[in-house]
């Protein structure tokens, strides 16, 4: 069943999501996934993943490169079958019911979909004869779209003299076109700036409670994470963790501590564990604990070790801590860490020939 957008409702995007709104999850998942497995040759890609998301929710994939939710994402957008396990998008098998279930998704890749030679309005209208939109209703659907995304103005302008932020505005307009009841994206925050993030974000939320669509959005950043509604955490190809990032921050149930010293990191630990019984992890060089009233402990292993340690420092969990306490490894490697530097260098390469 496909959820209508009203045409009653005020702008779309025109307007913000309403301050502490929640929404409830009752009904039926709008998505359901079972025991799902994939693989390319011999690497196993996903093993025995299962979750649910419920109507009008905005539900996160959080994983580094690997972990297997672009995986998750082609499946679901039906651009592949698994190799086995069961996934289901409001009520219709993907497997055995793939046309229906296009009909009530919409998707915004990672890499562009819009043709930049041609205006904002015949990106639109291309989409739209895909799905057998045509006459009034298509130059209605159109123009509704546009002005819900705030490139009404724009109509008529080619795709390529509009900035990155615009140009993920447009595309976000050809995923809603058909009024699908299920957004699946795909880091679609990618190559925009802080500025369109956040407007990016906002419409998300208001798509949410405004017109109940359910959102799946696949991330590796932290801070997108955070707002979404639920998250599945996946490492290497398994579901590590699940449920609303405060309940995940939650089970942590202290503070993180991190000490970097000069001597071996696995002897200070075993020096800390015997003096506090307290086991700590050796992560990149540096040890890390989880404690309550960190800051006190911080003070009294100083005093206890004096000169083996040449900083500390307490934080409240994050997300990230939530990945290593149940990994045991950090969410990103070094090359991955240099592999996103490069994409923002290039990325920002990219926007200094682009005006918008």
């Amino acid at each position: 069943m496909s959820v209508l957008l009203n045409p009653t409702t005020s702008s779309l995007f025109g307007t913000s999501a309403l301050a502490g709104d929640t929404t409830e999850s009752t009904g039926s998942p709008m998505v359901r996934i079972e025991d799902l497995c994939h693989r390319y040759g011999e690497r196993t890609a996903l093993d025995g993943v299962s979750f649910v998301i419920c109507p009008a929710e905005i539900f996160g994939l959080l994983g580094p490169n690997g972990s297997g939710k672009t995986t998750i994402f082609r499946i679901l957008s039906t651009l592949m079958l698994p190799s086995g396990g069961r996934a289901v998008i409001s009520g219709y098998d993907i497997a055995h019911n793939p046309s229906d279930v296009r009909r009530q998704i919409g998707v915004v890749f990672q890499a562009s979909s819009i043709d930049i030679k041609l205006t904002a309005a015949e990106n639109l209208r291309a989409v739209g004869h895909l799905y057998g939109i045509k006459g009034a209703a298509l130059a209605a659907r159109v123009g509704e779209m546009l002005g819900r995304v705030g490139l009404s103005d724009r109509a008529g302008e080619r795709a390529e003299t509009f900035s990155g932020g615009m140009r993920r505005r447009l595309e976000l307009a050809k995923g809603l076109l058909h009024h699908p009841s299920v957004l699946l994206l795909d880091e679609p925050t990618t190559g925009l700036d802080p500025g369109a993030r956040r407007d990016l974000w906002q419409y998300l939320s208001i798509l949410r409670d405004q017109e109940h669509v359910t959102v799946l959005v696949t991330t590796h950043l932290m801070e997108e994470a955070e707002r979404c509604d639920r998250l599945a955490i996946l490492s290497q190809g398994k579901l590590v963790a699940l449920g609303t990032p405060t309940e995940l921050k939650q089970e942590i149930g202290g503070d993180v501590i991190v000490l970097e010293t000069r001597q071996i990191p696995e002897s200070l630990a075993e020096k800390i564990f015997n003096r506090f019984g307290l086991p700590a992890q050796v992560i990149g060089g540096k040890l890390r604990l989880e404690k309550e009233q960190g800051h006190r402990f911080a003070a009294e292993v100083v005093e206890a070790f004096p000169g083996e340690i040449e900083s500390i420092s307490v934080s409240k969990p994050n997300l990230e801590d939530v990945f290593i306490h149940r990994t045991g490894h950090r969410f990103w490697t070094e090359e991955d860490a240099q592999a996103g530097d490069r994409a923002i260098r290039a990325s920002a390469n990219r926007k200094g020939s682009h005006k918008g």
